[in-house]
């Protein structure tokens, strides 16, 4: 039989079902995602429950902020000292372990406790995680960072379905919130089971603790920072916001967030082939425009469908943010690649998790508009600093 008669191999089930670094990376981001997505979904039932007005919602979100914000210099040491592999996969089991806690808090200091340890093993992980992909796609041969944050919303949306699926069913908090993270983990540590293990830089013991940005990558880390407090502001708040504004039920306002994060899949997953057609300043400026109409869009009908088509368009504006801030750390010429990640990387994640408490002050202060809107403002300014994210 010639060559020419010879039909191409398919690729072995061995094979699409292989424990490849990329997708050990992704189960983990998917993991994480899933978790924050199922907390997420139940904060207006955890609220209920408690009693809690805005402003005391507020004040125990930023327990949870607090938390990571802790946990982050401890989380760069060990990752350093054990490597990020291995930290990520025995972080995530602690992870899930800590999603149960906030479901059998009987009153609000136990909760606060509750929340203190959720936030801070959700900061330790995001570290491990995210120093594990920067190391696999230093390996790869063309950038992979967006597609890993593209799983983290991915599993996001999941978790946020879960949600409504729990509370279709009037499945309790902690039948919920049990069954969910054993699932998750379960097949998120399953796949990232790999061989092999990450290389260790452990730091010098006289090297500072924390990593501040300066000159132009400082502007880069506000940018992060904007972004980050909608994200995070999206995940705590969009339920409330819908419930407190549309006037519909827990089951229905759990979607808002599920839109939110499909959309945010989508664009991350064309991420980086919009941002090699347009350039990462245009991308970021139409991201952030893109992202402030959704919001307006949410506040100025005030229906359940158009919060939902305002909720969409955020999610594709705030989806690149993340991806093209690291890209530019990563390419600073005055500081190393990994310092230059890890600086606008706290800064950003801390946006992450002070959002939320923040949005709640403003909202008791004023109403829950209001907030969104000054979170609308907040994204504009990215537009007005997007300059930075060009070439060095």
């Amino acid at each position: 039989m010639s060559t020419s008669d010879t039909k191409p191999a398919l690729p072995s089930r061995n094979h699409l079902f292989q424990r490849t670094p990329w997708r050990a990376v992704s189960a983990m981001f998917a993991m994480n995602g899933a978790l924050f997505g199922i907390w997420a979904s139940r904060i207006p039932a955890i609220s209920s429950q408690h009693g809690l007005t805005t402003a005391s919602l507020g004040l125990l979100l930023l327990f949870m902020a607090a938390g990571a914000i802790v946990a982050f210099p401890i989380a760069g040491r060990i990752t350093d000292k054990y490597g990020p592999a291995k930290v990520t996969r025995r972080t995530a089991i602690f992870y899930a372990g800590s999603l149960v806690l906030p479901a059998f808090a009987p009153e609000i200091w136990t909760l606060s406790i509750a929340l203190f340890i959720f936030g801070a093993i959700h900061g330790t992980m995001d570290v491990a995680m995210n120093t594990w992909a920067a190391e696999v796609e230093r390996g790869s041969e063309k950038p992979v960072m967006s597609s890993f944050h593209a799983m983290f919303s991915l599993g996001a949306g999941l978790g946020a379905i879960t949600g409504y699926a729990a509370i279709s069913f009037d499945l309790s908090l902690p039948v919920h919130f049990i069954v969910g993270s054993l699932f998750f983990a379960a097949l998120g540590l399953f796949i990232a089971n790999i061989p092999g293990s990450s290389e260790l830089s452990p730091s010098k013991d006289q090297s500072p603790m924390f990593v501040l940005p300066k000159g132009k990558l400082l502007m880069v880390a506000m940018i992060a920072f904007c972004g980050a407090i909608g994200e995070g502001a999206m995940a705590d708040w969009s339920a409330i916001f819908i419930v407190l504004v549309a006037h519909v039920d827990e089951a229905r306002a759990a979607l808002g967030f599920t839109a939110f994060s499909i959309a945010m899949v989508a664009m991350r997953l064309l991420g980086d082939r919009v941002t090699t057609a347009f350039g990462p300043v245009t991308t970021a400026r139409f991201a952030g425009l893109t992202a402030a109409t959704g919001l307006v869009i949410a506040v100025g009908f005030g229906t359940y469908e158009m919060i939902l088509v305002g909720f969409i368009l955020a999610g594709l504006g705030f989806a690149v943010i993340i991806p093209l801030v690291f890209t530019r750390a990563a390419n600073d010429p005055y500081i190393s690649p990994g310092a230059a990640i890890a600086s606008v990387s706290t800064l950003g994640y801390g946006g992450l998790l002070l959002g939320p408490p923040l949005i709640g002050f403003v909202a008791e202060i004023t109403d829950i508009q209001t907030a969104f809107l000054i979170m609308a403002a907040l994204v504009v300014s990215i537009v007005l600093m997007a300059g930075v994210l060009g070439k060095t």
